[in-house]
């Protein structure tokens, strides 16, 4: 049977608190953390033993969290909020490609390498998530990673997505460098997780509080067979916090949504959005605080391209079902892949390949819908309060205030 907790997984959850040095951090919440079903929040569906992305057999991920300095934003100097997050769908050491599709539900955003992934359903190379104005050299970093490890092709166009961190980050600064893509590579695990206010994550804004990186999974059985679902977000969108749902219920107006402030008013903040922590008014219309959201699925599934591209659109209901609605100003661009058919994604020969019955496709829809929910959630759990440029500060989701409000 697949997706059992295999001696592999058993070792890497039991060592886990021996190697979180491997993921950099800042501002960050561990993979051991409250997560949000420890809030009393339900979700539908079995999850996978890690509950999260790397359920999925050979998938890998690692942060590279970059945090520095306090006070005034000055560019090029800080205060830096900022990091990337990658994922190797096979492994940091497979060369192997896997069938993948992706879908965008609003398009003020950027993900790298779809048009030559909707052109032949395959995705090489790793997965990056960064801020809006370090994709360049997050892709740039993947190239030279993947011509190191000799992948089997003469150029590269690796995906690369991105949301925008420019509310606590120096996001003009272009802090994200080479190196630091590197470290996140040769760092990923199939560890659990780590979500919150980590990698390029770190400065982001999710639902009216601080939001992040996050991770669920589910398992599905078609045809007496066994398969699990992985999704992974970086959560940015929602700003407002307008029209939260969680738990099938409203809870905007239960929860403090959208009390970012800043904290030190002998500051002109460059970007004025939000009020001075003692209530005064500051212009609070620009279309940025729209935020986006990239999600990345995940299967064992034998699902091929154009099998994907449907599972791709299916993070649009989780969104609908946290009450969001897709901002004219929000990315809300979502990919998925594959790890079945290993051995047979090869462009030079004829390939014998597994195809998923598309009559079980709902399975894998639903999965979808509830790994991506949970895994909202579980990023905005995970996310400490961050200060950042020009001391604004953006609370975490107040834990007891959501018992509370599940215990009833």
């Amino acid at each position: 049977m697949r997706n059992q907790l295999t001696p592999r997984r058993l070792i890497a959850w039991l060592a886990l608190p021996l190697t979180l040095g491997l993921v950099s951090s800042g501002n960050s919440s561990t993979a051991d953390s409250e997560r949000a079903r420890g809030l009393g929040i339900p979700f539908m569906g079995e999850p996978g033993p890690l509950n999260g992305i790397t359920d999925v057999e050979g998938v890998e991920v690692g942060h590279k969290t970059l945090v520095r300095g306090e006070g005034s934003l000055v560019r090029g100097d800080g205060p830096i909020r900022t990091g990337v997050t990658v994922i190797h769908p096979r492994g940091k050491t497979s060369t192997e490609g896997v069938y993948g599709g992706w879908f965008t539900l609003n398009a003020s955003g950027e993900m790298t390498g779809t048009t030559w992934l909707e052109e032949r359903g395959l995705i090489d190379g790793p997965i990056g998530i960064t801020n809006t104005h370090s994709v360049g050299v997050v892709r740039d970093a993947f190239v030279g990673w993947m011509v190191d490890q000799q992948w089997p092709a003469l150029w590269h166009a690796p995906v690369v997505a991105e949301t925008y961190d420019g509310a606590l980050n120096d996001i003009n600064g272009q802090h994200v460098e080479r190196a630091h893509v590197q470290e996140a590579l040769k760092a990923a695990t199939a560890r659990p997780v780590v979500e919150g206010a980590v990698g390029g994550g770190t400065g982001m804004v999710c639902n009216g509080f601080k939001g992040g990186i996050g991770t669920a999974s589910r398992r599905v059985t078609v045809n007496d067979r066994s398969y699990v679902v992985g999704v992974l977000v970086q959560c940015n969108y929602n700003w407002g916090g307008n029209s939260l749902r969680l738990g099938d219920r409203w809870v905007a107006d239960q929860l403090p949504v959208g009390e970012h402030c800043y904290t030190d008013a002998s500051i002109t903040p460059k970007n004025p959005w939000f009020p001075y922590c003692s209530g005064a008014d500051l212009e609070k219309n620009s279309p940025t605080r729209d935020g986006s959201i990239i999600v990345v699925i995940a299967t064992d599934a034998p699902v091929l391209p154009h099998q994907l591209n449907r599972i791709a659109k299916r993070p649009s209901l989780a969104l609908g079902r946290l009450g969001a609605i897709s901002n004219p100003g929000s990315g809300d661009i979502f990919v998925a892949f594959s790890t079945a058919n290993t051995g047979a994604v090869n462009e030079d020969q004829f390939n014998t390949i597994e195809q998923f019955p598309n009559n079980g496709l709902g399975t894998l829809f639903r999965a979808t819908i509830q790994a991506t929910e949970e895994a909202i959630v579980n990023a905005m759990v995970a996310a400490e309060t961050v200060t950042g440029a020009d001391g604004l500060r953006v609370h975490a989701l107040p834990h007891d205030q959501v018992r509370a409000l599940f215990s009833k």
